[in-house]
């Protein structure tokens, strides 16, 4: 691995090296040029045709020079920069840049012949202006031949503005290489693209292999091999068995390296100690993907965990994906594939419902489950170890698929929230998403599943999924309650609801249960007799559909007297079928209902939708409700990203490195230099200046202009609410005076008598605008009523960067203190859009800035004619590389 390179020279930034998805689905490695790289250039030049060397060069150079070469490997990572795109050993891209003067540099690629149409020019571009940015960049220029269409098209696609003009025969190219928002949309749809296509080549192989087939009943190998047998492969399957010639009656091979060429999954069913070089030999045959359902690795100690990091290394470095370790498999239920590359003998029907689920054992509990209601999947992933494919690339293959309706995740931890919350939020603008994740832990991780830790609240978690549109469950009975409406009803477009019963206490229960999820009944409820006939059934559930106040129906029933079962689920199925709404149904102890969870015997066949029935009236109505509340996100307006005006990024920046560069362990900003800092941002920090005698506050005061605040220094005094710390509204030197004598004597004791003093503010509402940089999460923007009791009752609500500006919104709304905000008991409102303007800036500062630790600005005076920040204390540190970093990275 590269920190045990003997060969790294001085400087070497290894935190530039990535794992990359290219467009056709493949992985390659991309790392920052080596002295050692010369033998590989001289290589890479000679696989050149005479054409690509002219475009690069603009000479038909058959050989490059000792000197060129030396030259080309030799920079300083800082005004010289190269990055090169490797494929196992081989160098298949190189991109390099050279300053040419303090804002701008040259740029250029070579791309190797035989990786042309991969997207390693876009790639290395990526990467190149997020490294030239960091180091002061601000512009790109390079020559290229008006024949060099392919790198012109590279420059012009990549969403910068770009500027070109012919000089000489060659076109000059200049753009500016700050992000954008053509820049970001982008690099996320090639990152979309790439690794939906990545999982797409996983979930629909045409020939697979399994290593490690055994003849041997109960035996992993064995299981994969019988279950892939049994679904019915559409494709071709190669047993691999060393001392047999056929395993389950399909002809096996010896050794990996008799396989055809093109074998599109490998499934791994070896000893732990053995995979490894499995995978070299997978990767010699040109295996593309693999599964690896072998346990042993970093949920077993410390070695495992070391040989599971060589596992994705290796796999990565020859152009492999994997799924796993430790995975119970794949399945594709398309009727033209038939993968069954799991541990699951008996599957759910096809369907719409996409599921994924990281270990092992709720793999199996998941898919019985499903099995169980007769709820039909298109796709399911177990991400076992989650060592390379993760719920996160699921979801960008979801995306894509067209044989997918609505997905459920059970989540065991997370490697990368801020780039979960991107996608799902993507994916569940056209597909609902549906969560189950007990919580985030500070400290600790699932065995096996490598995890940053994280220090926010549990609420965090929960802002982030509301923000994507995410619903969250509590358990895998809730997922697939939620599910079953989700897959086979409509969306409901509102949330009043119809209730037809045969019971009268079993439709109060469920009208109260409605009353409990913030549904609204507006019909009903209708409670026919027990012994109705179907007719009566119908004819009471046809006007409930018919009412043009109600937007869903809850149809619930026991075990009626004289009417059979069937003809009460064939009422309802018809009803649902005429009346175009969501219908949901509960049938208590019916049979032919499964267990009383899954859809109605017979409603998957046929011209009507299944209907999905519930056993309790409570279970009925949270799926409802949950569905209703997707509906309601899903029609709303999500807003445009906030782009404040009047931002210089560059002069925090240079604050922020200046002082890094002195103190690289970081510290807490004065007061000046926070000032300086927020301004750049558009903040404005009125000033608070230090008096340690009564003659130097009243000084300050009269520069500043009466009335003013007296309150002490001592952090842990200053903000709480009811303390004697603070004198407000002081109008002359007099009462100041008097303020300082009375506060040094109450104080003094707490040696808490030094004080600041600042011009009065407005009359207004005191709030805390807050961010921190959080390992897992990344930037976390908070928001709440300043006071005392927000802080013991934790009245605080949170939002995950980029923000909308309707999440602005809806962040200020989310405190329970937040009426306070807009007018209550008849006080004035607060200037609303003069707070988001200030909340909008300070998570564009976060966002783009990961070595502000903490920012707090406190209080935050909001009143009807604008905001004030009173007070900001803000610490800087040099950041943990964030999991999502703007550029292509696999983590």
């Amino acid at each position: 691995m590269a920190e045990a390179d003997p060969e790294l020279p001085p400087g070497y930034p290894i935190e530039w090296e990535a794992d990359v998805v290219l467009r056709d689905g493949t992985v390659a490695h991309l790392r920052p040029i080596k002295p050692s790289d010369e033998e590989g250039i001289h290589r890479f030049h000679a696989g050149q045709s005479e054409e690509s060397i002219y475009l690069r060069f603009f000479a038909p150079l058959k050989r490059l020079s000792d000197k060129d070469v030396h030259r080309f490997t030799h920079v300083d990572y800082v005004d010289r920069v190269a990055l090169v795109v490797l494929h196992r050993d081989d160098i298949i891209g190189i991109g390099r840049y050279d300053r040419i003067d303090p804002r701008s540099a040259e740029v250029a690629f070579n791309i190797s012949d035989h990786s042309q149409g991969k997207g390693i020019g876009s790639v290395l571009l990526e990467h190149l202006a997020a490294i030239a940015r960091d180091l002061g960049i601000s512009e790109f220029t390079a020559e290229v031949l008006p024949q060099n269409r392919k790198m012109l098209q590279v420059f012009s696609d990549a969403g910068y503005d770009v500027s070109r003009h012919l000089e000489d025969g060659v076109v000059a190219v200049h753009f500016d290489i700050e992000p954008t928002e053509s820049s970001r949309a982008v690099a996320m749809s090639r990152e979309h693209r790439a690794e939906s296509l990545s999982v797409r080549r996983l979930l629909n192989p045409k020939v697979v292999a399994v290593i490690g087939a055994s003849r041997r009943d109960a035996t992993i190998g064995n299981m994969f091999l019988q279950n892939l047998i049994e679904a019915g492969f559409e494709g071709t399957i190669h047993p691999v068995n060393p001392r047999a010639d056929q395993v389950l009656g399909l002809p096996a091979v010896a050794s990996i390296a008799d396989l055809p060429r093109g074998v599109d999954l490998s499934v791994i069913a070896v000893p732990a100690d053995q995979v490894l070089g499995v995978v070299d030999e997978c990767a010699e045959a040109g295996v593309k993907t693999l599964l690896v359902v072998s346990a042993g690795f970093a949920e077993a100690d410390a070695e495992g965990a070391e040989l599971q990091a060589e596992l994705v290394r290796r796999a990565r470095r020859s152009g492999m994906r994997v799924v796993g370790p430790n995975s119970f498999g794949l399945i594709n239920n398309d009727p033209a594939v038939r993968l069954n590359a799991s541990l699951a003998p008996t599957l759910p029907p096809p369907g719409g419902l996409g599921l994924f689920a990281q270990s092992g054992a709720l793999g199996i509990a998941v898919l019985a489950s499903a099995a169980r209601r007769r709820l039909g999947i298109s796709s399911f992933g177990s991400a076992g170890n989650r060592a390379d494919v993760s719920g996160n690339d699921f979801m960008q293959y979801w995306i894509d698929d067209e044989d997918t309706t609505a997905v459920g995740l059970y989540l065991e931890s997370m490697g990368n929230p801020r780039k979960f919350s991107r996608i799902a939020r993507n994916l569940a603008l056209i597909k609902p998403v549906v969560v189950i994740k007990s919580g985030v832990a500070r400290q600790g991780s699932i065995p096996g599943q490598m995890v940053r830790r994280t220090n926010v609240r549990p609420e965090v978690f929960d802002a982030m999924l509301r923000q994507a549109g995410v619903i969250r469950v509590e358990n895998l009975h809730q997922l697939f309650d939620v599910a079953q409406a989700l897959v086979h009803q409509p969306l409901p477009q509102g949330n009043r609801v119809a209730i037809v019963s045969n019971s009268a206490a079993l439709a109060t229960l469920t009208a109260q249960a409605c009353g409990s999820w913030g549904l609204e009944v507006t019909h009903g409820p209708v409670a026919v007799a027990s012994e109705a006939s179907p007719e009566q059934f119908r004819a009471a559930l046809d006007a409930a559909f018919a009412d043009e106040s109600v937007d869903s129906v809850l149809a619930c029933f026991i075990p009626p007297l004289v009417t059979f079962d069937e003809d009460v689920a064939r009422a309802v199925r018809g009803a649902a079928a005429a009346g175009e709404k969501p219908c949901l149904a509960t049938f208590l102890g019916m049979r032919g209902v499964d267990d009383g969870h899954a859809s109605v015997r017979g409603t998957g066949e046929g011209e009507h939708r299944p209907i999905p029935v519930y056993g309790l009236p409570e279970d009925a109505t949270r799926a409802l409700a949950a569905a209703t509340k997707y509906g309601q996100w899903l029609h709303r307006d999500h807003g445009t990203p906030v782009s404040p005006s009047g931002i210089n990024r560059r002069v925090a920046e240079d604050i922020v490195q200046t002082i890094l560069s002195v103190t690289p362990e970081g510290r807490t900003l004065t007061q000046d230099e926070a000032r300086v800092l927020l301004e750049a941002y558009g903040i404005h920090v009125w000033e608070q200046a230090r008096a340690s005698t009564v003659d130097e506050a009243v000084a300050i005061a009269e520069r500043i202009g009466y009335p003013v605040v007296l309150k002490t220094a001592a952090p842990s005094l200053r903000h709480q609410g009811g303390t004697t710390g603070v004198r407000i509204d002081l109008p002359t030197e007099s009462a100041l005076r008097s303020a300082w004598a009375q506060l040094s004597e109450r104080l003094s004791p707490l040696e808490a008598d030094d004080f600041l003093v600042q011009r009065m503010a407005t009359p207004g509402v005191m709030c805390v605008v807050s961010s921190d940089e959080d390992p897992l999460f990344g930037p976390v923007i908070g928001f709440s009523i300043a006071g005392m009791a927000t802080e013991l009752l934790g009245d605080i609500a949170y939002r995950i960067p980029p923000l909308t500006d309707v999440d602005v919104s809806e962040l200020i709304s989310a405190t329970k203190a937040s009426p306070v905000l807009h007018g209550h008991k008849g006080a004035a409102p607060v200037h609303r859009a003069a707070l988001a303007d200030l909340i909008a800036r300070v998570s564009v500062l976060a966002d783009d800035m990961p070595e502000i630790a903490t920012l707090t600005l406190n209080p935050v005076n909001a009143h009807p004619g604008g905001v004030e920040v009173l007070g900001a204390e803000i610490t800087i540190a040099t950041p943990d590389r964030r999991t999502d970093p703007g550029r292509r990275v696999l983590t």
